[in-house]
């Protein structure tokens, strides 16, 4: 699976699981820490929890486990996976730590 491609996985199975406000962006010629972030907001900290954990099963089935897990940051790789609570979103603000990076268009991956 290309690093886009599993970023859009992931993004589906977020989207699927209620995460709010997800964002993905490409950050492979900004660093050489991943190809790309994708950002995602729970609404409590166990539904935080459940994303973490929902997209590590869901991945898990499609052959991509996760290399690393730190708190909620999840290394796929080329792809790492932050979830937070609306106020750890607004304090840590990494859309604003990478603002130099292409934020991707999603949208035809989100369900309304």
């Amino acid at each position: 699976m290309t690093p886009r491609e599993l970023t859009n996985e992931i993004v589906k199975i977020l989207d699927k699981k209620k995460a709010l406000d997800i964002t993905a962006i490409k950050t492979e010629e900004l660093t050489i820490v991943s190809d790309y972030f994708v950002i995602a907001t729970g609404t409590s900290n166990t539904h935080v929890k459940s994303l973490a954990d929902d997209l590590e099963y869901e991945m898990g089935k499609l052959g991509a486990a996760p290399e690393h897990i730190e708190g909620r940051a999840t290394d796929f790789g080329s792809v790492l996976v932050h979830l937070f609570q609306k106020d750890q979103r607004e304090y840590y603000n990494l859309e604003r730590l990478w603002n130099d990076a292409q934020q991707l268009d999603i949208s035809d991956l989100l369900t309304d």
